[in-house]
């Protein structure tokens, strides 16, 4: 993903700041507890299709 475009998403939740996970398969929004997939590389966020992260995932940020 695009440095740049990674720069300009925001969590559509909280509006918070989004990390990519180290597999860059996932857009992370620690605030939320929330990870958004990445499709053929394209972030879908939508919250009824992102899942929520474990207490293991949100203790070791990535």
């Amino acid at each position: 993903m695009d440095k740049k475009l990674l720069a300009l998403l925001a969590c559509p939740v909280c509006k918070g700041e989004l990390k990519l996970n180290g597999e860059k398969t996932e857009l992370l929004c620690f605030l939320d507890a929330m990870a958004f997939p990445l499709r053929e590389g394209i972030p879908v966020m939508l919250a009824t299709e992102a899942r929520t992260l474990s207490t293991d995932e949100r203790l070791h940020k990535s």
